[in-house]
């Protein structure tokens, strides 16, 4: 696992300097504290930090090919190395390291830019080609792996690297906001691809590819999930193959040289992975998670039932609410708007893996491919009610609803309601998404100055989803999961996953998102994921007698924070000082009153307006830092 930059000179004869790549790449050094690796040719700069996993020794980059025509670097791991390099071998070619990134450069000899459709795993690299002076760089499949990239134009350098905070490391690369990133940040809590908050920046997305050649910016997609499901299938067929496609994705991503373990919540996912780890390991696997002093977000107890029944060596520490300096470092850490909570939790137990290994195996990806989430039954539900006549009625109860103060409780009867409730007075062709819409319409009326208004006049946040979920296919069902497959798992889960398990310089891996494991469950018909009201069937069939019923049928809870009560209580003081009159009239994006109407009610506890709050907090912690 690594951290990397380049620079690509518009005048290919020309050599960048190597003291610019060295800048980029010591912002990275949390990536890859193991090893540096920088290069400057004719035309490019390369460089990296380097997390030593696989020939740790042997195993440095930059990369070269045998007549050094080809320049390599690369970030994440290929889990499908071994039979490619045996083919690559085949073929005549020369390996100079151990390296699983290696086949990539020789893979490129052999087959040009389709490498990536050939190479299974978790990355984002960069490839130049000294004879064409051209740059290849591709991100894989789900998006594991970051790439961020900078056009100079009119005569100056593309600039690419792991991590925006590199591509900073040069002035000309503007700190300028882009307000439709920032409105679609407040809407989902997180940026969709190609959008990044700088306006300049891209973020390159999920399996696609870009190439640089004759000063000439290029993108493509080489990779799609099947759209079409295959019929006439048992269900025992499709649970025999899944167990077996998911036990050889487990196996292949234990391949290390370093230590290795799991994390562990207790839920499905990250307890299959776990049981499939157990049955390939000759000894104890290392099992991490955390525990909450509030009992409705505390699912310790699982986690410590399988890490009992599997027999593993089982790391756990409890999590506070003194999270006010944590959040100070995340969010500047982060570059780039987030408010996902699950953050904090998530760079916890990163912290307390990192004690112990280098690498773990998440449960990550389950819940975007088998339908593991409360939203894909509440479709269904407001598809049912939509038939009924008298819509006025869903209005009346929402109406309603509005006087009925939240709960504390993590989620219950009568928080689900409401959220239900406020999601179905969103368009309804956002579908499943009318319940990842934390910003209404009529709300970022209130919300925003007239100055911020003008500057979205042409962007609608409901265009990402709506053309992606155009793409999913016929099976309704698989076209929702193919949308969260494409946006909220690449663009918010795995962001998370990515900086805060790197942050702590540990690599995380997930089994669900193998190439395999996609592209078989996107051939599954949707009611083997949802059947009735219960999800993620085909998988709890597959694990059935493996994992325990009570693990296999409980509620999913989701790894979360009690946000919305220590916001009222100890996080209180740090919203007063973010969220105060003269700063957000400093700001001039939003009006002082509606801010102060969204904190008053909150406190008060008559509305839970956490999902506005956190992510107003998030931007002006982030732009005091990153904005002139």
């Amino acid at each position: 696992m690594c951290g990397i930059a380049g620079v690509v000179a518009r005048d290919a004869t020309r050599q960048p300097d190597l003291a610019v790549i060295d800048r980029m790449v010591a912002k990275l050094h949390h990536r890859g504290p193991d090893d540096t690796g920088t290069i400057a040719l004719p035309g490019i700069a390369l460089g990296l930090k380097r997390l030593s996993i696989i020939d740790v020794a042997g195993g440095r980059q930059p990369i070269q090919n045998e007549d050094e025509t080809v320049t390599f670097v690369g970030n994440g791991e290929i889990f499908n190395c071994r039979p490619l390099r045996e083919e690559l071998l085949g073929k005549g070619h020369r390996f100079r390291t151990g390296s699983d990134m290696e086949v990539i450069v020789h893979g490129y000899e052999e087959w040009g830019d389709r490498v990536t459709e050939r190479v299974n795993g978790q990355f984002a690299f960069a490839l130049w080609d000294a004879p064409r002076r051209r740059l290849l760089a591709a991100r894989d499949r789900a998006g594991e792996k970051p790439l961020y990239y900078y056009d100079g134009g009119n005569g100056g350098d593309i600039v690419f690297a792991s991590e925006i905070k590199a591509l900073l490391a040069r002035p000309e690369v503007p700190r300028v906001l882009d307000p439709e990133a920032l409105d679609c940040f407040l809407t989902y809590e997180f940026i969709i691809a190609p959008l990044s908050i700088f306006k300049g920046v891209k973020k390159l997305p999920p399996a696609h590819a870009m190439s640089v050649e004759g000063g000439e910016v290029r993108t493509w997609s080489y990779w799609s999930p099947p759209a079409q499901v295959v019929d006439g299938r048992s269900d025992r067929e499709w649970i025999e193959e899944l167990r077996d496609t998911l036990g050889r994705a487990v196996r292949s991503q234990m391949m290390s040289d370093v230590p290795l373990g799991a994390f562990l919540s207790g839920g499905i996912d990250s307890s299959t992975v776990v049981a499939m780890m157990a049955e390939a390991s000759e000894r104890p696997i290392k099992t991490f998670s955390i525990a909450f002093q509030e009992g409705g977000y505390d699912e310790s107890a699982h986690a410590r039932e399988i890490a009992s029944l599997f027999a593993t060596e089982h790391h756990e520490e409890t999590v506070t609410a003194d999270v006010a300096g944590l959040f100070d470092k995340l969010i500047v850490h982060l570059d780039e708007p987030f408010a996902d909570v699950s953050l904090f939790p998530t760079y916890l137990v990163s912290q307390i893996a990192a004690k112990e290994v280098k690498v773990v195996l998440s449960g990550d990806g389950g819940d975007e491919l088998f339908a593991g989430y409360d939203w894909y039954v509440a479709d269904r539900l407001a598809r049912k009610l939509a038939r009924f006549p008298g819509k006025s009625a869903l209005r009346l109860l929402h109406a309603m609803s509005e006087w009925v103060p939240p709960s504390a409780k993590k989620k219950g009867f009568i928080n689900k309601a409401k959220r239900f409730l406020e999601g179905a007075q969103v368009a309804p062709e956002l579908e499943h998404y009318r319940w990842l819409w934390h910003l209404p319409v009529e709300q970022k009326k209130r919300l925003y100055t007239a100055s911020l208004s003008e500057a979205l006049t042409s962007y609608d946040p409901k265009l990402h989803v709506l053309e992606t979920l155009g793409a999913g296919g016929d099976d309704l069902l698989n076209r929702q999961l193919f949308a969260d497959f494409k946006l909220f798992l690449s663009d918010d889960i795995l962001v998370k996953v990515d900086r805060m398990s790197m942050a702590t310089s540990l690599e995380a891996r997930a089994p669900f998102l193998d190439r395999n494991v996609i592209e078989l469950a996107f051939r599954m018909p949707g009611h083997l994921k949802l059947r009735g009201h219960t999800s993620k069937y085909v998988l709890k069939q597959a694990m059935t007698g493996i994992l325990p019923d009570g693990i296999l049928h409980r509620r999913k809870e989701g790894f979360s924070i009690p946000l919305k009560n220590w916001l009222r209580r100890e996080l209180r003081p740090l919203m007063d000082e973010l969220l105060s009159e003269e700063r957000i009239r400093a700001r001039g994006l939003f009006e002082p009153a509606e801010v102060a109407r969204l904190r008053r009610e909150h406190v008060a506890g008559s509305r839970n307006n956490a999902h506005q709050l956190l992510p107003l907090m998030v931007f002006e912690r982030w732009a005091e830092e990153y904005l002139p």
